[in-house]
């Protein structure tokens, strides 16, 4: 069972990037979405596809690792469903990467 909170917000999930360790973003958006709008290094694999492409996110298990997507609907199942699958440190990023456009970068479109 995790100790960290299922959300967390797109300040920390930035800090988590730029510290360089073992952190993985994972955008569960579709792939039309992520041609719109992306945040560099997050990895795309759609809440669609993600149980299919499980081979992939293995590699991550020991890793610190958020989902996002547009507003935090999808990317807190998907944070359900991979805690689920045994990964404790699975968080959502809340609000998104519209909330990122907001609070991070204003440069990032919005949709």
């Amino acid at each position: 069972m995790s100790t960290l909170p299922i959300e967390t917000d797109c300040k920390a999930v930035q800090a988590k990037m730029q510290e360089g360790k073992r952190f993985v973003l994972i955008d569960c958006r579709e792939r039309e979405e992520h041609n719109l709008v992306s945040i560099p290094g997050a990895i795309l694999i759609p809440m669609s596809e993600i149980a299919s492409r499980m081979g992939e996110v293995e590699i991550f298990r020991h890793h610190d690792l958020a989902v996002h997507c547009h507003h935090g609907g999808r990317s807190l199942r998907v944070a359900h469903w991979l805690r689920e699958q045994g990964y404790p440190q699975a968080q959502s990023m809340a609000g998104g990467i519209d909330q990122c456009a907001q609070d991070i970068d204003p440069s990032l479109p919005r949709y």
